[in-house]
């Protein structure tokens, strides 16, 4: 559980760092970043 809130942590990070210009843009990645850890979860 430790590892998964450090990689969900991480991918906020990377999220916010990549400047995305619109919200809608922020929303695909964030989709797309939460589909990777359940991924990983699994």
């Amino acid at each position: 559980m430790k590892r998964l809130m450090l990689l969900l942590g991480a991918l906020v990070a990377t999220v916010f760092l990549t400047a995305c210009n619109t919200m809608q843009g922020v929303g695909k990645d964030i989709s797309k970043g939460g589909q990777a850890i359940e991924k990983a979860a699994k």
